[in-house]
């Protein structure tokens, strides 16, 4: 009996020995197969998009990343939640490489959205800002310019006077989202308009001011001259002088699609509202979009009694000439086509 006894425990033992055995492997299984999927980079080969959108649940998101194709398991994605916190963010994600279930967490809780860099450079058209976002992959030219045509309503408080976006779609560089729309994007340079004018304190006279810089801009990219071109210009407005500024000509025959890529003598005769040969005062408005230069030396002009100019762009020199009289100016013309013709001489 003893004898018996002795072997059924022994049985038991060894059964107990051999289901731990199998309990443990299934551990260790079980975590082998977890680190596999938290850790072993997967996803895909190409470029693949992914949008997030506002108020999406933790599991909504696991699940559209599963059904991309970004992540292995949806419960992987879970599990990094549970170990890294924090709110995850809406937003555009691009994926273009296999990763780890980390990596895709982490980004997604920073807002590491994708985006396009759209820079603008100072005294941009709405033309020229629609040709750059057309170029960028956000829609037709012409979209953005009806945009900016159509949507004065958004600086209906800083400027009634304003007929378009012309001069209020701020020169910067911008990260925009894949999918904005024209609208959104006006939106967006028209905000950030805002807090230049905030932190340069341009609260008064915004419609005055925005259009002389935007002609200062057009007339200069030398930031020393820019105080000194926007004293030629109040100078003449003092004098009741007509401005006779080509940029300002220019663009009244690209708002009629008339420009030809050089102005000739018969354009400076065509009667639009911004020909400053024919019309005196400023333009009805902004010719282009100033920066933060321009902005402020329309704000604060130069105490100067120069009356005119030659601009720094037709002058080999590299430098405007400027003059108080008309006598004085025509020597700086003489002066201006004698180095434009040894320029061309050597």
């Amino acid at each position: 009996m003893a004898s018996r006894r002795r072997s059924t425990a022994k049985g038991r033992g060894s059964w107990g020995r051999v289901v731990f055995a199998v309990f443990l492997l299934a551990i260790l299984a079980a975590a082998g197969f977890a680190a596999f999927v938290l850790y072993t980079p997967y996803g895909p080969q190409q470029e693949t998009f992914v949008e997030v959108l506002p108020g999406s649940s933790t599991m909504r998101i696991a699940r559209q990343l599963e059904g991309a194709g970004i992540i292995r398991s949806q419960y992987a994605f879970y599990v990094e939640r549970w170990l890294q916190h924090g709110s995850l963010k809406a937003g555009d994600y691009r994926f273009d490489h296999p990763a780890p279930v980390s990596e895709i967490y982490d980004r997604i809780r920073r807002g590491d959205t994708y985006a396009i860099a759209v820079t603008i450079p100072e005294g941009s058209t709405m033309f020229d800002i629609g040709a750059r976002l057309e170029q960028a992959g956000f829609g037709p030219a012409a979209s953005f310019v009806n945009v900016a045509r159509q949507e004065s309503g958004l600086l209906s408080d800083i400027d009634p006077q304003a007929k378009t976006l012309e001069g209020y779609l701020f020169p910067d560089t911008y990260k925009i989202g894949p999918k904005e729309q024209m609208p959104q994007i006006a939106a967006l340079m028209v905000k950030r308009f805002r807090q230049a004018a905030l932190q340069l304190g341009l609260n008064h006279n915004v419609h005055q001011v925005v259009t002389l810089a935007s002609i200062v801009e057009r007339e200069t990219a030398i930031d020393g001259e820019r105080p000194l071109v926007a004293s030629v210009f109040e100078n003449r407005l003092d004098k009741q002088m007509p401005l006779m500024t080509d940029p300002a000509v220019i663009y009244g025959l690209q708002l009629q699609n008339a420009w030809r890529g050089t102005i000739y003598a018969s354009d400076l005769q065509r009667d639009t509202p911004y020909n400053t040969y024919m019309h005196p005062g400023l333009p009805p408005g902004p010719i282009a979009n100033p920066g933060i230069k321009s902005l402020k030396a329309a704000m604060q002009p130069a105490q100067t009694d120069y009356l005119y100019f030659v601009a720094a762009s037709k002058n080999p020199q590299g430098k405007s000439l400027f003059a108080a009289t008309l006598e004085e100016h025509n020597r700086n013309v003489a002066g201006y086509r004698d180095a434009v013709k040894k320029e061309g001489n050597q």
